[in-house]
């Protein structure tokens, strides 16, 4: 059956620039002989919801009509891909309003840099000035992508965990669905990444209309974690009797 918009699919891809430089993919082992790999990454496919823009517009066009199994070389023009590098996006500030990242360092081309919240990298060294460029780091260039479509997911845990990898890269959390609710099973590491806390009403947002369920819960898991092998241990020191402590005023 032809994909649509709208379908969940698992995607195998790797994508090049300038000529078959990798800069991103979803073998493990490719991703670390080609000096990319991310031990924080989730490898092994990517779960996408089709016409989202999940993944930038020319490969997300290119789903559409195709079946499972499918495999393409697609070639991306920029304005489809990163987009055009945008000159207003590059700024020239002064080396003292970068000094606390710097640290003690010479600035240099190449070197990635926040300025005012926003990303960016050094792209010229003017004396004691620099040129921060925010554009993507592939904004302007023409992409290459090998793609395959691994599976269409109809299964509605399969989707949940599909979603909820690709927006914390943790793979395959716990997940509960019925026809009322969807519940999601917290890691304890998700309590301290800031990102999640900003975007988790989001995610649950996108999972209730995407799969047509009315409700979502949230529940943090706490693994018991046993005490340390000789931690000292607490121990309670019963309060004097109340006799004992009138005497003691007493004397």
């Amino acid at each position: 059956m032809a994909i649509e918009k709208g379908d969940f699919i698992k995607i195998q891809y790797t994508g090049k620039f300038d000529e078959g430089t990798i800069f991103d993919t979803t073998d493990e082992q490719l991703a670390k002989d080609n000096g990319i790999y991310n031990p924080r990454g989730v490898y092994g496919g990517d779960v996408v919801v089709v016409g989202s823009g999940q993944t930038i517009k020319g490969l997300d066009e290119d789903f559409e009509g195709k079946e499972a199994g499918y495999s393409s070389t697609l070639t991306v023009a920029p304005e489809n891909a990163f987009g055009a590098h945008n000159p207003a996006l590059v700024e020239t500030v002064s080396v003292t309003k970068l000094k606390d990242q710097l640290k003690d360092k010479n600035p240099y081309p190449g070197m990635p840099v926040e300025l005012n919240g926003k990303r960016g990298v050094i792209s010229q060294v003017i004396g004691r000035r620099v040129r921060v460029d925010f554009n993507h780091a592939l904004a302007g260039k023409e992409v290459e992508y090998e793609y395959t479509i691994e599976e269409k997911i109809e299964d509605r845990i399969a989707k949940a965990q599909g979603l909820l990898s690709l927006y914390t890269g943790m793979p395959e959390i716990e997940v509960e669905v019925t026809d009322e609710v969807i519940r999601v099973f917290t890691p304890i590491e998700l309590s301290f990444n800031q990102r999640w806390l900003v975007t988790k009403m989001n995610i649950a947002n996108e999972l209730i209309d995407r799969l047509g369920i009315p409700n979502l819960e949230f529940v943090e898991k706490h693994p018991y974690v046993p005490p340390e092998a000789g931690a000292e241990e607490i121990v309670e020191v019963p309060e004097a009797p109340a006799e004992e402590e009138a005497e003691a005023t007493e004397e």
